[in-house]
């Protein structure tokens, strides 16, 4: 069972990460670009040579990242039964295409659904440039344990959503993800076996293991930037949304859009299945 009190004041170690070309490269692969090497958007993601050629902003998801830290015992979180809830980045200064970050996370807060309703876990992660000291991003995120409410914790306020305009998208952005993206994609760092081992995504109720949330976050980050930015990832200096549905690879992500001037509302639904995977978006670009 989760102790609250000792879980809020769960001590993180800074996590010192350098990257390079190669993870970048690495990183979009996972995405599922480069599935058109002849595509100058896709290459611009994908090799090094490329004009253009940069980190996707949406990667700072995956540097100096803590590791599956729910699966160590001391947590007492149901680590089978986790579902990626909410997520959030902000960047302060653009993602270099190399070099070493230093990550510092800690556990923002927790609310306790009660029993059989699950909790949810807040957390945030800053992201520094060690040659500089420059604070490139903030990433935040709320997981659900469904299977650990009733710990005697707070039960509320949840935080807000951002509310979708009531029209129809202004437009929308297809990419299919490969059959083998949560593969590739785990090797940048989230390595939780739902992704990958077929019998713990059965036992997580799953048919099959699933596309990470954060990965179909990048897909949706990625898409924005080619619709509305002239294909410029770099454009992208915020971004938050909620987990709705899980994606299966191979499934074609739809990222629907609403653009008000330098914001942009979205969502994304998966076409084979329509069923909205990502909710309540919101990006801005600048």
């Amino acid at each position: 069972m989760i102790d609250p009190d000792a879980l809020l004041a769960r001590q993180f170690a800074p996590i010192e990460h350098s990257y390079d070309t190669r993870d970048v490269i690495l990183y979009a692969l996972g995405l599922g670009l480069g599935t058109d090497p002849l595509n100058p958007a896709h290459l611009r993601a994908t090799y090094e040579r490329a004009e253009g050629f940069g980190a996707l902003p949406a990667m700072v998801n995956v540097l100096a990242y803590p590791g599956f830290w729910a699966m160590e015992p001391d947590t007492g979180i149901t680590w089978q039964k986790l579902l990626h809830g909410e997520q959030s980045l902000t960047l302060h200064a653009p993602l270099p295409a190399k070099g070493t970050l230093i990550g510092q996370t800690r556990i923002t807060g927790l609310v306790d659904k009660g029993e059989g309703k699950g909790a949810l876990i807040y957390s945030e992660r800053t992201l520094t440039d060690k040659a500089t000291g420059t604070l490139i991003a903030t990433v935040a995120g709320t997981t659900f344990a469904r299977a650990d409410g009733g710990f005697g914790g707070a039960s509320g306020p949840t935080k807000p959503v951002h509310t979708l305009p009531d029209r129809a998208p202004d437009c929308h952005f297809d990419h299919q993800t490969p059959e083998g993206a949560a593969l590739i994609y785990r090797l940048s760092g989230d390595y939780n076996p739902l992704h990958a081992d077929p019998a713990i995504a059965t036992q997580a109720g799953f048919t099959r293991p699933i596309l990470h949330g954060l990965c179909s976050l990048g897909v949706a980050s990625w898409s924005i930037t080619q619709a509305l930015a002239d294909g410029r990832s770099e454009a992208l200096t915020h971004l938050q949304l909620r987990f709705t549905s899980p994606v299966y690879p191979g499934e074609t992500i739809r990222t629907e859009m609403w653009q008000d001037g330098a914001d942009v509302s979205f969502r994304a639904r998966v076409l084979e299945r329509d069923v909205v995977v990502l909710n309540n978006g919101l990006a801005r670009l600048g």
